[in-house]
């Protein structure tokens, strides 16, 4: 069942047409050619097969960027000429992201630190009768932990998605069925297996029983068209950092009655048109929720990269993320010992699934295999559980498992890249000796270095590790 909000991708492409869909990047983005040291010696070209954390800035945003950075000043409140512009540039941002989105002319468009906060924000905005909300929050097991965890701290349900997409829907419209929903949080994509949900039927299905409906779209957004008007949808969150942006700002666009009176975000300069010692008058619109000195220059890349997204010829874009994601299913597919994972039995892989594929490694731990890629092939992909432990613990996977994901700078060599490293890996075995350090797989005795200018912890620096103590 194909979401109405997508764009259905074109049929499956002949082997040769896949391959030369594939082969090159659809867009440039800043680093593609950077190099990373082998573990037994020698440099390789980054295989970034991690965009579904964190995007490359696409090459026009980071030119963008350099053009805009020399004017980057306070905004809102400064007279001066730099101010003037800094001020014009984030405001206009608010427009290109509307269009961006398909939103309708009165919805605001707050700008946040990322996809996480955008939905906290919307948490304080549920609206109340008598000091109590009007009604719950329902959401599935399969969110990513955005959002799932700012709602449970209001009224809230979950229910378990079916093994298929119209079960899931008929489970969504049951517990509607029951009343006391005012809002439904659902993702546009699933973050652990690229897997798109039906938003306009979500939609209509929320709106039928007097709920309102907001979707993260921090992983749909980079790979397919939204029209937010067209499909009915109240409130959409995404980020920059997932949209080949750089900063990390997100965004939160839709109905403003909500917005307007909910509690402001972040109290602080400029949420307020009247400031006493004892009491204040807060103010509506956007400025309500974005209190003290806003990320204008990550607003302003977020717009950019969103002019850009939406001037990608959609067949070609399709058929690029496609072919790849086709390529690399069909090869993990054939390696004894390799599970590809998925979250519905009745969603179509050409249709119904962004760059996304998760996958296991029979015998080896998810963290080792990263490390082991990582370390001896170039390859950079994401393991654990990826902000979704209930989705993972469903699947059978309460460990975590690997996600490879990518986009408009990849190309098919990045997936060959990563095929060749599993079938090394399932026939010789791994080639180096790995240790676990802070939690996490690390080669041991690793001598390789960081650039001049980085600190030169590698493999453990910032690591968070992601287990159930």
């Amino acid at each position: 069942m194909t979401s109405a909000t997508v764009t259905p991708a074109r049929p499956a492409l002949p082997a040769d047409a896949r391959i030369e869909a594939a082969a090159r990047p659809l867009a440039a983005v800043t680093g593609a050619e950077i190099q990373a040291p082998l573990i037994t010696g020698g440099h390789v070209r980054y295989a970034n097969l991690d965009y579904g954390a964190s995007a490359p800035a696409l090459s026009v945003v980071s030119a963008y960027l350099n053009e805009i950075l020399p004017y980057y000043a306070s905004v809102h409140r400064g007279a001066g000429y730099a101010s003037q512009i800094s001020t014009s540039v984030y405001e206009n941002a608010r427009n290109i992201v509307r269009k961006f989105v398909g939103g309708r002319p009165d919805d605001s468009v707050i700008f946040t630190r990322n996809t996480t906060d955008s939905l906290n924000l919307l948490a304080g905005c549920l609206p109340l009768t008598g000091g109590r909300p009007d009604g719950d929050v329902l959401y599935l097991d399969i969110e990513h932990h955005a959002n799932l965890l700012p709602w449970q701290g209001v009224p809230h349900r979950s229910i378990v998605a079916a093994d298929s997409i119209a079960g899931t829907l008929e489970a969504v419209r049951a517990e509607l069925e029951q009343g006391g929903v005012s809002l439904l949080a659902v993702t546009g994509a699933s973050n652990v297996t690229g897997e798109i949900l039906p938003v306009r039927a979500l939609a209509a299905l929320a709106h039928q029983h007097g709920a309102r409906i907001v979707v993260d779209a921090a992983q749909l957004a980079p790979h397919r068209r939204v029209d937010i008007a067209a499909d009915d949808v109240d409130y959409l969150a995404f980020s920059g950092h997932k949209l080949y942006a750089p900063f990390g700002a997100g965004v939160l666009v839709g109905r403003p009655d909500w917005l307007d009176a909910g509690t402001p975000h972040l109290a602080g300069g400029g949420a307020v048109t009247e400031a006493k010692l004892d009491g204040v008058s807060w103010a509506t619109g956007p400025a309500r929720h974005e209190g003290g000195s806003p990320n204008v220059l990550g607003a302003a890349t977020l717009a950019r990269a969103a002019q850009v997204i939406a001037g990608l010829d959609q067949e070609r874009w399709h058929a690029h993320e496609s072919a790849i994601r086709s390529f690399l299913v069909e090869g993990l597919q054939e390696i004894s010992g390799v599970r590809v994972h998925q979250i519905f039995n009745d969603s179509n892989p050409e249709t119904d699934t962004i760059g996304v594929v998760n996958f296991s490694v029979e015998g080896y731990d998810a963290g080792l295999v990263a490390a082991y890629l990582s370390a001896e092939h170039g390859v950079g992909l994401r393991d654990g559980r990826f902000c979704a432990h209930p989705l993972l613990k469903r699947l059978g996977l309460p460990s975590g498992s690997l996600r490879a994901s990518f986009g408009v700078g990849s190309r098919l060599e990045d997936a060959q890249r990563l095929l060749a490293g599993i079938r090394a890996l399932r026939t010789t075995g791994l080639g180096w000796d790995y240790v676990v350090d802070a939690g996490r797989w690390v080669p041991a005795n690793d001598t390789r270095t960081y650039p001049h200018w980085a600190p030169n912890t590698p493999g453990t620096a910032g690591a968070a590790p992601c287990t159930d103590t």
